[in-house]
C-alpha cells in the first residue's frame, strides 16, 4: 500500500510530501469557483515528483458537461495526471437519478477529452452502496470509508482508499510500489517538471 493526502483550499500550499507517494488536488467546485490555492499545492507535488490527481465537486442541478469543461480549462496537464470526479453533494436538493446521471455524464466527458490520462470516481461508501446502481468509475473508484486502511466495506474492486480525515484526508493506494502506480498513471519520465497556470478566484463555498 501507498500513502497519499488530498488536500483543498482549507490545506496550506507547502504542506509536507515526505512519505507520500500521491496527492489529489481540489480544483473547481460548480460552475466558477476555482480553488485559489490549487496552483501552488500542485507546485509542491511536482517538486516532490509524486504522482498528482486534480478534482471537481459538482453541483448535480447543473450540466456536468459545463462544469466539466469549467474543471478541464484550468488544468495544463503533465504525463500521469489523474482526473476525478468528487461525487457528493451535500446540502443539494438533487435525486438520486439525478447524481447517477450527473456521475455517467462528467465521466464520459472527461475521459472523450482527455483520452491520455486516467479518469476516477471518488465516492464514499454510503452513495456507492446505496445510490449507484451500475458500478461505473471510469478507470477507477476511490472509495472514502474510515476505517482500517487498506480494508474499505465493500466487494468492488478500488484503487485509492481515504480512511481518515484527521488532522487532514489520508489515503492509501492498492499498488505494490510506487512504479507500479505512476506506469498506471502514465507517468513517463522520472520527475514530474513543474508547469505554468494562472491562480484562481476565490469564492464562498463548501470545500469538499
Amino acid at each position: 500500500m501507498l500513502n497519499g493526502i488530498d488536500v483543498s483550499s482549507y490545506q496550506p500550499t507547502d504542506y509536507s510530501a515526505s512519505g507520500l507517494a500521491f496527492v489529489f488536488i481540489k480544483v473547481t467546485e460548480g460552475m466558477s469557483y476555482v480553488n485559489p490555492k490549487w496552483v501552488a499545492q500542485r507546485a509542491t507535488a511536482r517538486k516532490a515528483g509524486i504522482v498528482t490527481g486534480f478534482y471537481h465537486y459538482p453541483h448535480i442541478a447543473n450540466s456536468a458537461v459545463t462544469e466539466a469543461d469549467h474543471f478541464l480549462k484550468q488544468l495544463e496537464l503533465a504525463d500521469g495526471d489523474v482526473l476525478c470526479l468528487d461525487w457528493e453533494w451535500y446540502g443539494q436538493n438533487v435525486s438520486d437519478a439525478d447524481a447517477r446521471t450527473y456521475k455517467d455524464s462528467w465521466l464520459r466527458h472527461v475521459k472523450e477529452k482527455c483520452p491520455g490520462h486516467r479518469v476516477i470516481l471518488y465516492c464514499d461508501r454510503n452513495n456507492w452502496l446505496s445510490v449507484d446502481t451500475d458500478s461505473s468509475c471510469a478507470d477507477g473508484l476511490w472509495i472514502a470509508d474510515y476505517t482500517t486502511p487498506g480494508h474499505p466495506r465493500i466487494k468492488h474492486p478500488w484503487l485509492f482508499h481515504q480512511y481518515s480525515s484527521n488532522p487532514l484526508d489520508k489515503n492509501v493506494a492498492n499498488f505494490p510500489g510506487p512504479d507500479d502506480l505512476r506506469q498506471w498513471a502514465g507517468v513517463r519520465t522520472s520527475a514530474i517538471p513543474e508547469r505554468s497556470g494562472g491562480e484562481g478566484e476565490e469564492s464562498a463555498v463548501r470545500e469538499g
